[in-house]
């Protein structure tokens, strides 16, 4: 399987209800890697990299809390990045 890049943004209801840290727990689960921030206008960015169907899984997994709504996401594919972490910023 070939690993793959994407940088995402979330809109919705996805600050505040545990967004980023159900990301981190997710991404370490599935063996991704990347980072995961808020933004001052009530989004979420996101890079993660990984196999295609692990990222996948992990915005699954995300958007399927009770807590959160996940209403737009925009993706596209970045280049790799050498990392060995998933790590929340500020």
């Amino acid at each position: 399987m070939k690993k793959i890049r994407r940088h995402i943004f979330f809109s919705g209801m996805v600050q505040g209800v545990g967004f980023r840290y159900r990301s981190y727990y997710a991404a370490k689960q599935l063996g991704l890697t990347g980072w995961v921030r808020n933004l001052m206008d009530g989004r979420v960015e996101m890079e993660v990299q990984g196999e295609d169907y692990a990222i996948r899984e992990m915005i699954d997994q995300i958007g399927s809390g009770w807590s959160v709504s996940i209403d737009q996401m925009e993706s596209w594919e970045v280049p790799l990045e050498e990392e060995r972490e998933f790590r929340i910023r500020n």
